[in-house]
């Protein structure tokens, strides 16, 4: 078991396709792919000690419901508003898919060394953002990385506009 979650985290962090289709065929790799996300949560708020955001202990909950949005988000997108003729997964294998996208991220622990900081939160967010293209890319079936790109980019728009939302009515803005 650990060496399959090891492997995958690896071949996610290379960036290797197949993987994605992989664990978004196996049933059983949700809760791998949660933890992928709680782990990269986690290495972002210990590499973002000194800057002192966020609580330790709440901070891997709210990547997890983040993370369970996002996928329906994306589901939603790329499935029902921009489908390819082979595009057929299910929401739980997207967001398996999308959790592992997120392992670049466990490069931001080496934030809390500030020379580092920026460049592993910059890094890794251009890192994770490649994996997830790729990870939709590959889930959805599509023809063309430039259309999982838009994908992406029109959910992550969506989401920002939700949380904004949600953030002005509870008034936390």
């Amino acid at each position: 078991m650990i060496p399959l979650f090891l492997n995958r985290v690896f071949r996610s962090v290379k960036i290797d396709p197949e993987v994605f289709n992989e664990v978004q065929k196996d049933k059983n790799a949700t809760i791998s792919a949660a933890i992928v996300v709680i782990l990269s949560s986690t290495a972002a708020g210990i590499g973002a000690t000194k800057i002192e955001v966020g609580n330790f202990i709440l901070a891997p909950i709210f990547p997890l419901i983040s993370w369970f949005v996002w996928a329906y988000i994306v589901y939603f997108v790329g499935v029902k508003l921009f489908p390819d003729t082979k595009t057929k997964t299910t929401h739980l294998g997207l967001l398996r898919a999308i959790g592992f996208s997120s392992a670049p991220g466990i490069i931001r622990i080496l934030g809390f060394n500030e020379d580092l900081m920026i460049a592993t939160f910059v890094g890794s967010a251009f890192w994770m953002l490649v994996c997830m293209v790729v990870a939709v890319n590959e889930t959805l079936n599509y023809k063309s990385l430039w259309k999982a790109f838009g994908v992406v980019i029109i959910s992550g728009f969506v989401q920002a506009f939700m949380l904004l939302a949600i953030l002005s009515i509870t008034k936390n803005f």
